[in-house]
């Protein structure tokens, strides 16, 4: 390769595998200068623990709305490309999202960044534990770059439900609404981890724990597997829009849908921190059909 060649390939983009890379993969670009790596790990399972050179992402911070009173609302377009360029990230940028509990929250990040028209971005496969399961190395987070990205990040119409979105959908034949809660949370018989919601879930939802499309060591199962787990939950043809605690695993059950091949989908920002308060919507529950004060009897 003559030094022309060399240049144009380090100006090149870096090339992602596809929306979910495997540690290998990451080992062997974990010093290219054109990837962004983030630790997107929640506030509930972040450590001071990270891959080398990962960044911190904070969902909890930045990355979502500060003037929603729902937990991780998306921001606006500006809020986003301001947090994301405060990472270094640039529109020749490749980003690899992790978090410490397998695939979880990094799934946000994809959806996120992809509803802002940036595609160079995936998930890693297992996140931290199967990186150090494996032996690789383990650090601390870096501090952000100096100098800021240059991304410009456009929302795309249709990424996002709100509830009104929802309710229609649960009134459409044709569509499902997917929640990837565990089924003690769907059936309302395990406590929400946030005071003051409804136990239960929405009338006409379907139950898809984001943890049936992993393995036990928290990778994503294979395609045909993820096809199988999918069109169990939603025939072939209906649009799905997918709910959770508080839109993040939502995201794992939007990238599984993808994965295996279903691009109808959408993902109810709100999830069950919004439908689930106290209010009129209708909500099925241990004891069955609910509705809150002031909404009208079911006869």
């Amino acid at each position: 390769m003559d030094l022309s060649s060399r240049a144009a390939d380090a100006t090149a983009p870096l090339e992602l595998p596809g929306p979910v890379v495997s540690t290998q993969w990451l080992a062997e670009h974990l010093h290219d200068p054109r990837l962004v790596l983030v630790d997107a790990s929640s506030a509930l399972n972040r450590t001071e623990e990270a891959l080398p050179g990962a960044l911190l992402l904070d969902l909890d911070g930045p990355f979502s709305d500060p003037a929603s009173e729902l937990p991780h609302t998306a921001p606006t377009a500006e809020q986003l490309t301001a947090a994301a360029r405060a990472l270094g990230i640039s529109c020749t940028s490749t980003v690899v999202a992790y978090d410490g509990k397998g695939v979880f929250a990094s799934a946000r990040v994809w959806w996120l960044l992809r509803g802002g028209g940036f595609e160079r971005v995936a998930v890693l496969d297992g996140g931290l534990p199967a990186w150090a399961a494996e032996g690789r190395p383990i650090g601390t987070h870096a501090a952000p770059p100096a100098e800021p990205g240059d991304v410009e990040l456009v929302p795309r119409p249709g990424r996002f439900a709100g509830a009104e979105d929802v309710a229609r959908a649960l009134a459409d034949p044709s569509a499902t609404v997917l929640d990837a809660r565990s089924a003690g949370r769907f059936a309302g018989t395990e406590p929400e981890p946030r005071p003051g919601l409804r136990p239960g879930h929405m009338p006409g939802a379907v139950n898809l724990p984001y943890t049936e499309l992993q393995d036990a060591h928290g990778r994503l199962l294979p395609p045909a597997q993820l096809r199988e787990r999918i069109a169990a939950a939603v025939p072939e043809g209906q649009r799905i829009v997918t709910s959770c605690g508080s839109g993040l695993t939502a995201c794992v059950l939007a990238l599984g849908a993808h994965l295996a091949g279903r691009e109808d989908v959408v993902v109810y920002d709100g999830s069950w921190s919004e439908w689930g308060r106290p209010g009129p919507r209708p909500v099925v529950g241990p004891e069955g059909l609910s509705r809150g004060p002031g909404s009208p009897r079911q006869g």
